[in-house]
């Protein structure tokens, strides 16, 4: 499968999770005797075709070097952004830089929610099996199954919206490394309001593939979502 194609991994991690009212941003929060950031490197860096991880952190962050995070594989670490996409791109350019090679078109990476813990193995397989075989590359999701309602103001229904063809945006997203580097900074240049990478491919005239995976790959955004991940990692280990 890997042929010459490199797969490595980018975690932004420079939020701060206002919506889960902690003392802490919600990738530092403790789920099961680890933090919730390091269940997301651990789940990315033991699959065999990642080759290393680079975490973008915020530049107050307080907590990066209480975790103590070690792995055979490399951990690069650079500065986050005040946006999002600001953090994926430094991250990307670190990761060019420290690669330092001609062949980046054979470089994949694939950028992952700090907040997304139970991440399982076959989805990143499957993610990179189906979805590098162009230059579209791709994202995990799920089809939307409950109904859609389009509020006004007041929180007053406007309408319902017809669910055919709607996903539900997970990470990882999958796009080849000088490509994702080419949207994100178009997107910023332009002043576009993207909130994940498949979006500045789709402004720059891409089509990512949608690969379904699993319904427990949730991001941790309120308090009750830390419960839930702590009973998903339970199950995973049961299957």
């Amino acid at each position: 499968m890997k042929n010459n194609k490199s797969f490595w991994a980018v975690i932004p991690a420079a939020g701060v999770g206002k919506r889960m009212a902690a003392d802490k941003p919600k990738q530092y929060l403790e789920l099961q005797n680890k933090t919730v950031i390091e269940h997301c490197l651990q789940r990315l860096l033991d699959h065999p075709s990642i080759e290393g991880v680079v975490v973008s952190l915020d530049d107050n962050d307080l907590y990066w070097q209480t975790v103590n995070f070690t792995h055979e594989k490399p951990v690069l670490v650079t500065l986050g952004g005040a946006e999002r996409y600001d953090s994926v791109i430094n991250s990307l350019m670190t990761l060019k830089n420290h690669l330092a090679v001609d062949h980046l078109n054979d470089v994949w990476v694939l950028v992952h929610d700090a907040a997304r813990p139970c991440i399982r193995q076959e989805d990143i397989s499957k993610l990179i099996e189906t979805a590098s075989f162009d230059d579209h590359g791709g994202l995990l999701a799920i089809p939307v199954r409950d109904t859609m309602k389009r509020q006004q103001e007041n929180h007053r229904v406007q309408t319902t919206v017809d669910r055919t063809g709607l996903w539900h945006a997970l990470t990882p997203q999958m796009f080849k490394l000088p490509l994702l580097i080419n949207a994100l900074n178009n997107a910023q240049e332009k002043g576009l309001h993207v909130t994940d990478d498949a979006s500045a491919m789709e402004f720059t005239g891409y089509m990512p593939l949608l690969v379904e995976g699993h319904e427990d790959n949730i991001k941790i955004t309120r308090p009750f979502d830390l419960t839930l991940a702590n009973l998903y990692l339970k199950e995973q280990l049961n299957d």
